[in-house]
């Protein structure tokens, strides 16, 4: 059963329902036993734990992984080894990611002509600016379907 560690704490741990060992570079899809229901106008959000990032560089590919309040079926999370070197391995019961229930606002979209202007405007990607790296990466970045 997903618990929280700490009183408090936003997110519920989720854990691996197998044994599985994680190559370097590996991507694998791992069951946690856990479905749910979750109301309508949430969503569940399938995060990676910090400990886990910063020790071993286990991480979840698609993150944080969407969890709609219609789905029913058991949560599998897409963790990711990026330790270069070494394997990962985990056991049945491992804490492997953290569960998020928020909710959310359903909107309908509507196709108009032209939008509100803005003081941002289009600029997206870096336009806060903060890094000296973004704009020399700026340059370099293909963007497709433009």
């Amino acid at each position: 059963m997903p618990a929280r560690a700490h009183d408090g704490d936003a997110g519920v741990d989720l854990c691996t329902a197998v044994d599985v060992t994680i190559e370097p570079g590996e991507r694998v899809l791992v069951g946690t036993g856990v479905a749910l229901a979750l109301p309508l106008g949430t969503v569940g959000l399938v995060h990676p734990r910090s400990g886990l990032a910063a020790r071993s560089g286990l991480s979840i590919v698609n993150t944080p992984g969407t969890i709609d309040a219609g789905y029913r079926g058991e949560i599998k999370v897409c963790l990711i080894n990026h330790d270069p070197r070494e394997a990962i391995d985990l056991r049945r019961g491992d804490r492997i990611a953290q569960l998020v229930v928020q909710r959310v606002e359903l909107v309908d979209f509507v196709e108009v002509d032209d939008l509100d202007e803005t003081s941002r405007g289009t600029r997206g990607y870096g336009s806060s600016g903060g890094h000296a790296g973004l704009e020399r990466a700026g340059a370099q970045t293909a963007e497709v379907g433009a």
